[in-house]
């Protein structure tokens, strides 16, 4: 791994009552080149075009999509993220949307942090994951 995770844990134990199994830790130690991302959205990359669904399975999957072409490009990959800021406009869409990243973080054990909030930029988002990454020295 490229950088010290500590505290790793699994939200199969954390949060027994939600079917989760994200791979997270409570610390992150990293040294090396900082990759802040923006908030990535259900759309794409190129065009800016929402990919058309209002499914948060499918919306977290091109987010998370994004989010490890985005590493990839800067020269990393995704055993560098460190960080995830996960905004739901759905508390309700919680387990799907986290059960779906987790499939992107598996091994990885990046920090998390959730938060529900009243609207994104655009009215169709359900999800928006802000990450930051760190490639080492």
């Amino acid at each position: 791994m490229a950088h010290t995770r500590i505290r790793k844990f699994n939200t199969r134990e954390t949060y027994p009552e939600q079917k989760l199994d994200n791979d997270l830790c409570q610390a992150v130690v990293a040294r090396g080149t900082m990759i802040f991302l923006r908030g990535q959205c259900p759309q794409d990359l190129d065009s800016a075009a929402d990919i058309g669904s209002h499914d948060p399975v499918e919306q977290t999957h091109k987010v998370m999509q994004n989010i490890r072409q985005l590493i990839e490009e800067s020269g990393g990959q995704m055993e560098h993220l460190c960080k995830v800021v996960v905004y739901l406009t759905d508390v309700r869409h919680r387990e799907a949307v986290y059960r779906t990243m987790g499939e992107y973080i598996r091994g990885v054990h990046p920090v998390s942090t959730g938060v529900v909030v009243t609207a994104l930029a655009r009215p169709g988002w359900l999800v928006e994951i802000d990450a930051t990454a760190m490639i080492p020295d």
